[in-house]
């Protein structure tokens, strides 16, 4: 395994850093290749020491969390970011549960996912196999050391992790209690490779490839870094650039049904990239429906930007921009305005969303129906909050990100959708004429 850098905190020269970066990329390609061919019962107890790791460091992982929150405020951050940051008890229990759900899981790797019989008599498979080295670039949230290792072990995935410069401490933590897991199931430890540097030109190298030694990139963070791994990258990208995320509640709504879920989908988290950040209402049925939700929602602590029919229900209403309807706050801020109808509120999306999770909320079917097989986005859902946008919640055990692109993986990225596929073919002496 290459040699981590000398200090976490400094890269020294950039020559120093392209070397340590390419030795990583190396190191991390002969690890794919190891785990292509690794059982599944090898993989799986690999997860199981990792979950177990992780229970019994807990202390550990705590207080470099506690440390990374400490620097992270008197370095100004505040919020929803500081948010992410945090782990508590319940967090770390979660983060070796959802290993254990990814343990638990079907293996991906060799499934066959169609097969048939030529009229030669040859017979052709689809099979699933590894993607390769995936590259996972995130900021702040260090449950994702966690979540993108084991997902990538699960689907025979060499990983390289370059978590965010505030939550360094954590992602070591966490980092050391996956390569525990490695080593006693004896996998190539690395095959979970932790970037050593909180230097940003590292990120700039992963775009690069590593001297094609990474085969796809996973960015996850906020609207800057992803789109920058979106214009640099030299690799296929899984991404969202953001999540402005929609809940319409229509005419046939049920009203102690739609407060639960828009005040759900707003405010469970804020800083989550399934959170609303518009909220529609069916003109019909505005006169019953939005102040209660607009009274809702200012007492939950949320600010309200409408348009005129939203502000004359409530003084306490703000203006909406045009810049207000495309804008993903990750805060207690919510665009509301009314529409005419499903047709309207579906336009709206189409012309502001982006593309990541809306949701409806109604009792008429057609209604629901015509919204789910016409809205364009990664995620719809009927009657449910946009807060289940998760790949836990989809029983992936975790995911390494939220896709809305059109190629290869859409909505959460789980252990199946970090594999490809080949064909396999048998035959019995075919030539062909």
């Amino acid at each position: 395994m290459t040699a981590p850098l000398k200090a976490i905190d400094g890269s020294g020269d950039a020559a120093s850093l392209a070397r340590t970066m390419t030795g990583i990329g190396r190191d991390a390609r002969a690890a794919a290749r190891a785990l292509a061919l690794a059982p599944a019962e090898q993989k799986n107890r690999a997860l199981a020491a990792m979950a177990a790791a992780i229970r019994a460091r807990k202390a550990e992982i705590l207080a470099a969390n506690a440390a990374d929150i400490a620097e992270a405020r008197n370095n100004g951050m505040t919020g929803a970011m500081l948010d992410r940051l945090k782990l508590t008890d319940k967090n770390i229990d979660g983060i070796a549960d959802g290993i254990d759900v990814v343990r638990d899981l079907p293996d991906p790797v060799g499934a066959v996912m169609e097969s048939w019989t030529r009229p030669n008599g040859m017979t052709i498979e689809r099979v699933r196999e590894p993607l390769g080295v995936v590259g996972i670039i995130y900021e702040s949230r260090p449950n994702v050391t966690a979540d993108a290792g084991a997902l990538c072990l699960k689907a025979g995935n060499a990983a390289i992790l370059r978590g965010g410069s505030d939550s360094t401490q954590s992602s070591r933590a966490i980092h050391a209690c996956l390569t525990q897991g490695l080593r006693e199931a004896n996998l190539p430890e690395a095959a979970i490779q932790l970037v050593p540097t909180r230097d940003r030109a590292a990120v700039g190298l992963m775009l690069t490839g590593l001297d094609n030694n990474i085969d796809v990139i996973v960015p996850r963070g906020g609207k800057g870094l992803v789109a920058r791994v979106q214009a640099e990258a030299r690799v296929p990208v899984f991404a969202h650039l953001e999540g402005v995320n929609h809940v319409y509640v229509d005419k046939a709504a049920d009203p102690a049904m739609a407060k639960a879920i828009v005040l759900n989908a707003k405010m469970r988290r804020t800083g989550v990239c399934g959170a609303a950040e518009t909220l529609l209402v069916d003109r019909a049925a505005a006169s019953t429906l939005l102040k209660p939700l607009i009274d809702m929602l200012i007492e939950a602590g949320c600010e309200i930007r409408g348009d005129a029919a939203v502000q004359a229900a409530d003084k306490r209403v703000k203006a909406a921009s045009d810049d207000d309807w495309k804008t993903e706050y990750l805060d207690a801020i919510i665009t509301a305005g009314v529409v005419d109808g499903v047709d309207a509120a579906i336009d709206h999306i189409e012309r502001y969303g982006s593309h990541h999770t809306d949701a409806i909320v109604t009792a008429d079917q057609a209604a629901a129906d015509k919204f789910l097989r016409e809205v364009d986005s990664a995620i719809v859902l009927h009657n449910a909050s946009t807060q289940f946008a998760d790949g836990g919640e989809f029983g992936f055990g975790a995911e390494i990100g939220i896709a809305t692109g059109r190629l290869h993986a859409r909505g959460p990225v789980g252990a199946e959708q970090l594999t490809t596929f080949k064909y396999r073919i048998r035959g019995t002496g075919q030539t062909r004429p």
